[in-house]
């Protein structure tokens, strides 16, 4: 790159909203030409999404009604870390939970920011192989999800039919395909 990017120093800050799952953030800053704005930033906790594949290479995915765009989405299982909890933890939780399906055999594929222009936090995705289902589903008051099974081959079609158009879900099979991803084989 030929130019350096400008960067700027937040000069006040404070919440404006507390919307139970996020919090959103007004910052006026400062450019380093001078420049002077004003931003909104989400503050989410740190999110997980799991492909969850079972030992006949069936893909677990879910179909839930999505209020943003206001209709039934197909996507993978996943949500946020509670307090504490380790990534790992929560997308062990996440699945059991949304699913009934657990793994022994998980790989960490890689993390991105779900949207970095307007949020402070991260998506950690999650690969989860030889999946069984063991638990009946718990969903919280909110929740009511579908499962279904479908052949991980057919994933790439789903994607390019655009029957799967959550873009987070959509950045966890290019890890698994695109064979960018952490090694790290995580046992529980």
């Amino acid at each position: 790159m030929e130019a350096d990017v400008a960067t700027w120093e937040k000069l006040e800050s404070k919440q404006i909203a507390d919307c139970r799952v996020f919090r959103v953030r007004e910052d006026v800053s400062k450019r380093s030409d001078g420049v002077r704005g004003t931003f909104f930033v989400l503050e989410n906790p740190d999110w997980v999404n799991i492909i969850a594949v079972t030992k006949d290479e069936q893909v677990v995915l879910i179909e839930q009604f999505r209020h943003g765009t206001e209709n039934v989405i197909l996507e993978i299982p996943g949500g946020m870390i509670d307090g504490d909890e380790s990534p790992a933890d929560a997308a062990k939780r996440e699945l059991l939970e949304e699913t009934g399906y657990s793994s022994q055999n998980w790989v960490l594929l890689g993390r991105s920011h779900p949207n970095p222009a307007i949020q402070n936090n991260w998506v950690y995705h999650y690969l989860a192989l030889d999946c069984d289902r063991t638990a009946d589903v718990s969903f919280d008051e909110h929740e009511n999800i579908a499962t279904e099974l479908m052949p991980l081959s057919d994933v790439s079609k789903l994607i390019a039919d655009g029957r799967i158009t959550h873009s987070l879900v959509i950045a966890a099979f290019y890890y698994l395909t695109s064979g960018r991803r952490n090694h790290e084989n995580i046992t529980f």
